[in-house]
């Protein structure tokens, strides 16, 4: 009988020996994420971004390129992040099979599975882009960039996408008429091919924002904000739409439907509103980029999908974590952040931000509390 015993004990050690050092994945925890991107001078060191995201209870993020010093900074927080392969490397990566693995071997296998990268996105808006040469070289460096980590052993834990813009549209309202590109179609549909034999989702970049100052006199910004309105009716479906970001979702999914890839998971992977903007910018303020940013957050922790796809959970990164002060292009473009580059917040929309100093990052009081709570409880865990 003891002999019994000692041999159970010594499997559940084994057991749990084993099951500690497998890492285990998903590319999304929950429903909500933000996209950190870095084109500042200004903003807080990586380290302190952590510790921020970690307080909001931000458990997705996603950076535009491999920064070493952000991913170190990420090991062991047990926060998900996504990579990018910057379009710049795309030609070089599409070409050549050793390159894609040196990239690999450089950016993803040392960091693994300390710092939980869950996602490489080559590229980034790419198809409808106004650089043609990039669409026929975007699937080779998809291709080898995820031979590369199959050959590493990584390819179960860390997918392989690629971010869309809503320029891939031929159609897209109704949301029935949702429609790629015809033009766009001998690169897409291949890509498709690809995503659905890896189980990788469809990423698409979606901003109520872009829609509505382009055409203020006729889009309700009620419906862009999530606020109450009238909505619009697809007679095709049957469908009713009270806000824009589900429609621009079902006109994705209605586009793949199209394509023959209609079961494919649709994950956003930027959308957010401008506090700032040129004059000719027009909802680019403070309270607009509240409230589409409080009601967006609100409706992905319902965790429900969309009038057209029910059963989809609604999964987001919002666009982005910082203003960032050497953003080319409009005003807008420099003010997408839900934190201020000293990380205090942008506006309220239930975050609690840095407080600014000249000398150090402090953190506030509330974050402070939390962090100290955080600390009490795993202190009296292992008492």
């Amino acid at each position: 009988m003891g002999v019994l015993v000692v041999s159970y004990n010594r499997f559940i050690v084994l057991l749990f020996v084993t099951f500690a050092n497998v890492w285990i994945a998903s590319a999304f925890t929950g429903t909500y994420g933000v996209n950190y991107g870095r084109i500042a001078d200004n903003i807080p060191a990586p380290e302190s971004v952590v510790t921020l995201m970690k307080a909001a209870k931000i458990k997705n993020t996603r950076i535009y390129n491999a920064d070493h010093e952000v991913l170190k900074a990420f090991k062991g927080s047990g926060i998900e992040i996504i990579i990018g392969l910057p379009n710049e490397l795309l030609k070089e990566i599409s070409a050549s099979q050793d390159r894609a693995m040196d990239w690999v071997k450089q950016n993803v296998e040392p960091f693994v599975p300390a710092t939980r990268i869950s996602g490489v996105a080559v590229g980034n808006e790419v198809l409808g882009g106004a650089d043609q040469g990039l669409w026929e070289v975007l699937l080779p460096a998809v291709k080898n960039i995820y031979n590369a980590l199959d050959l590493l052993h990584l390819a179960d834990d860390v997918e392989v996408s690629s971010p869309h813009s809503a320029g891939v549209f031929g159609s897209s309202f109704p949301p029935s008429a949702g429609a790629f590109k015809e033009s766009l179609m001998p690169y897409m549909k291949p890509l498709l091919e690809f995503f659905s034999r890896t189980k990788s989702p469809f990423y698409i970049n979606t901003y109520p924002f872009l829609a509505y100052i382009s055409d203020p006199e006729h889009i309700d910004i009620n419906y862009a904000l999530f606020k109450k309105n009238p909505g619009i009716y697809d007679e095709k479906t049957k469908l009713h739409y009270y806000n824009m970001f589900e429609a621009q979702l079902d006109a994705t999914y209605a586009a793949l439907e199209k394509a023959g890839f209609g079961k494919m998971e649709v994950i956003v992977s930027e959308t957010g509103w401008a506090s700032k903007g040129d004059p000719n910018e027009v909802g680019a303020t403070v309270e607009n980029a509240r409230t589409y940013n409080f009601n967006l957050r609100k409706r992905l922790l319902k965790k429900k999908g969309t009038p057209y796809r029910p059963k989809k959970i609604v999964k987001a990164y919002v666009f982005a974590m910082f203003n960032e002060n050497l953003k080319p292009g409009p005003t807008s473009e420099r003010n997408f952040g839900l934190f201020k580059a000293d990380g205090s917040i942008a506006y309220d929309i239930g975050f609690t931000g840095l407080v600014p100093s000249s000398a150090t990052s402090l953190f506030s009081f509330k974050v402070c509390y939390k962090l100290f709570l955080t600390f009490l409880l795993n202190v009296f865990m292992f008492v």
